[in-house]
């Protein structure tokens, strides 16, 4: 499965819903006396517009208890659930950067300067030879030539092992670059593309010209409340984890899976037929629906464990809201016609 690159959240940049996110918010941040700063704006943009209900879960949960929005409550929610790729790793890296650079400058100064001194040095010389060609004279002034050809190599070859050795650094940066970036795009319980993630990508989708058949599933896992209530969250979230690699065992190499938000999970499928895409739904049901799983404290079972799944094909004049909304639609269709079934 391919993932998105993006480091930063895609917005909607439309007019008149951004008007309207910022009637809702301002009045918030008085309420609650939360300085507008761009990091606050941007946890209750992302919150009134209630695209990320774990923000949202966490930011109730601190106005209930009248907490206040400190410096460092405001970067913890939005390096947690905004841009989740760790800010103190984006500042190490780029100090990290800044030494590299100065370090490759001083060098490559430092043979520049001793460059230009042996140059004036060799130009002095030759005038000297021109003017008294004593073969005394010549032969000091050549040995003094040689030294100082040795010191600017010496200079040069010190200039290419810092360039060397910058080149190694650069290299290390830019794979803990990748590694940043992937953790800004996934989900830490799952190993899928989070929500964010998910967003950007279908909004890429259907931002690209219409070619060949687009669909979304979402698929939400059956009773998943009382799974937690009867056997504790972590069995829960190891169910999450479960339901997600059947995704991915049974999802195309091109297509792109997402933990939506909770229990809910998604897939992207571009250029994918919706009898495909049902089919691909089905045999993840079925697999679901034919496991066992146990506690492996005590070897418990768990239950029969089912999928609901709600699919839709993007159509023409679709934007990400309504596709969303019409996959969503299906799945409601499907958990109130009993669950365990996919529909279309």
């Amino acid at each position: 499965m391919t993932n998105s690159t993006a480091l930063l959240p895609i917005y909607d940049f439309s007019h008149a819903l951004n008007a309207n996110y910022l009637n809702k918010i301002i009045p918030l941040l008085t309420q609650h006396q939360i300085a507008a700063n761009p990091i606050n704006y941007a946890i209750f943009y992302d919150y009134v517009s209630e695209l990320n209900p774990a923000l949202n879960s966490a930011v109730s949960r601190l106005l209930s208890q009248n907490a206040a929005f400190d410096c460092e409550t405001s970067l913890g929610l939005y390096g947690n659930f905004i841009s989740n790729a760790p800010l103190k790793s984006f500042d190490t890296i780029q100090q990290k950067i800044h030494k590299v650079i100065r370090q490759a400058t001083d060098a490559i100064n430092d043979t520049c300067h001793k460059a230009e001194q042996t140059n004036d040095s060799f130009r002095k010389k030759s005038a000297i030879l021109e003017k008294k060609p004593e073969i005394a004279t010549t032969q000091s002034i050549l040995q003094e030539i040689i030294l100082e050809t040795k010191s600017l190599a010496a200079t040069s070859y010190a200039m290419q092992m810092q360039l060397n050795q910058a080149k190694s650094e650069m290299e290390e940066l830019r794979n803990e670059l990748i590694q940043v970036r992937q953790m800004a795009v996934t989900d830490g319980l799952t190993g899928l593309l989070n929500r964010r993630a998910f967003d950007q990508t279908l909004h890429e989708i259907i931002e690209q010209p219409i070619g060949e058949s687009t669909c979304l599933s979402l698929l939400d896992i059956d009773h998943f409340k009382r799974i937690n209530d009867t056997f504790g969250h972590t069995i829960g979230d190891n169910v999450i984890k479960f339901v997600a690699s059947l995704l991915k065992k049974h999802a195309e190499q091109h297509h792109h899976v997402a933990r939506y938000g909770g229990e809910e999970l998604a897939i992207i499928m571009p250029n994918t037929p919706k009898r495909k895409a049902i089919e691909i739904a089905e045999n993840i049901r079925l697999d679901m629906e034919n496991s066992r799983l146990k506690r492996k404290t005590d070897n418990a079972t768990l239950g029969q464990i089912t999928l609901s799944v709600g699919i839709a094909e993007l159509q023409a004049d679709d934007n990400p809201e309504s596709f969303i909304t019409r996959a969503d639609t299906a799945l409601y269709q499907a958990k109130e016609s009993g669950r365990n079934r996919v529909m279309h």
